[in-house]
């Protein structure tokens, strides 16, 4: 419950209930929590994959989406974290976020994550681990790796994997079908594929397509227009491996069979007909999904991005929290995401009763709220908190001694204003 709470930069920390207990007792509370060796990532993720699997046996249909993506989270002013990394330039210090987000494959609604990491310097945090492990992988080999796991969890659906241009690599490609897994990968414009005899980049494919309307989307905010077109390509180019042989020279690009794909470009016009986006997307999904729905389905990927919000401005402000090491980060992560789940679920719950709670907690949060818009996540996240606030005073305070509390900030006002009625 005190993870809920919206905080701000300047108040990172969760905030301490009005259960009796001084916020100092809380403060300490967490560190030792946090601090405890016998508390892993790996038992704080139980109740998180859990969540994922009931969230999964909800959902009508025979797939669900898993979106996959990497943020950086900049602690270049903490150094009391002894084990920040260093990513790029020297300013960009602190740590990576490797997350999975499943996502409704019906409205895009966002379920659960079952799987995070944090890259440190010292190594990697993964929730399905109880310690530490090596490093130095690169995206797409431990990404390869966490999707295993995620198909080995036997979710009773289809995971649709869902990438963006990182994970423009032929041998990953070439990878994850012939494990059989389903995958969709958005690719650069000069990517080349074989389309009829020719190779050619997929910009250029896009040129000789039909374009066709599927549906109005939202682009930033602003309503927009989805075009589509598709065609069949063969992915024959050869793989470039970014690691280097014993030698210290770069490894040779390796040949591998040419993979039939389906190519779909989306097109997102705003309404003055000015291309707003284009998405280059390969997949290796069955026909019995149709173009537009895989359009769709990517277009679901700005979830992740809401979700990494939530986290870092929104809502949880990860980049203010102070604690000392990744290992600690970690694991207040994921009891931050746990929060998350909550306002999820309320979210995408039907009925009048949900409906009510929705409204009742963002009229709680204080927060103006756009008519095309009257539900946002962290407006649910303050509301909930607020909620859970005023239950635990209830329980430590009586009716009499809150009219009391109130009655004092009244009459202070009353004396410092002097006739003027508050």
């Amino acid at each position: 419950m005190n993870h809920t709470n919206c905080t701000s930069p300047l108040s990172a920390g969760a905030k301490a209930l009005p259960d009796g207990v001084q916020a100092f007792a809380h403060t300490q509370a967490m560190w030792r929590f946090l601090a405890n060796p016998r508390v892993s990532p790996k038992e704080l993720a139980v109740p998180l994959l859990k969540a994922a699997h009931e969230a999964v046996a909800e959902q009508v249909g025979e797939s669900v989406l898993c979106i996959h993506d990497w943020s950086r989270l900049n602690y270049r002013c903490h150094e009391a974290k002894q084990d920040r990394l260093q990513m790029t330039h020297k300013n960009d210090v602190g740590y990576e976020l490797q997350s999975s987000l499943l996502v409704s494959a019906a409205d895009g609604a966002p379920l659960a994550v079952p799987a995070q990491n944090l890259v440190t310097a010292q190594g990697l945090w993964r929730c399905r681990d109880e310690t530490i492990s090596a490093g130095g992988q690169t995206h797409l080999d431990e990404l390869s790796e966490r999707m295993d796991w995620l198909e080995a969890q036997q979710f009773g659906k289809r995971l649709v994997h869902i990438i963006d241009r990182e994970a423009d690599s032929a041998a990953h490609m070439r990878r994850w079908s012939a494990q059989g897994q389903h995958w969709l990968v958005r690719v650069k414009a000069g990517s080349s594929v074989q389309f009829g005899k020719r190779s050619m980049s997929v910009k250029e494919v896009a040129k000789q397509l039909t374009f066709r309307e599927a549906r109005q989307v939202q682009c930033k905010g602003q309503p927009a227009i989805q075009w589509i077109a598709s065609a069949p390509v063969v992915l024959t180019r050869k793989a470039k491996p970014t690691r280097c042989a014993p030698s210290g020279r770069r490894v040779a690009p390796i040949a591998g069979e040419p993979l039939a794909l389906r190519m779909v470009v989306s097109r997102l016009y705003d309404v003055q007909g000015r291309l707003v986006a284009e998405w280059y997307l390969l997949s290796a999904l069955p026909e019995t999904v149709s173009d537009a729905q895989i359009a769709l389905w990517y277009y679901f990927r700005w979830q992740i991005e809401s979700f990494f919000k939530l986290l870092k401005q929104a809502g949880h402000h990860l980049e203010d929290w102070e604690q000392e090491s990744g290992r600690a980060i970690f694991k207040r992560l994921l009891i931050a995401s746990h929060a998350c789940l909550l306002v999820w679920r309320l979210a995408r719950e039907h009925g009048e009763a949900a409906e009510q709670s929705r409204a009742f907690l963002v009229r709680l949060s204080g927060r103006q709220m756009k008519a095309s818009r009257p539900i946002t996540m962290p407006a649910l996240l303050d509301g909930a908190f607020k909620l859970f606030a005023m239950l635990e005073a209830l329980q430590h305070y009586s009716p009499a001694e809150l009219r009391g509390f109130a009655d004092s900030i009244l009459h202070g006002a009353r004396s410092e204003k002097g006739k003027h009625h508050v």
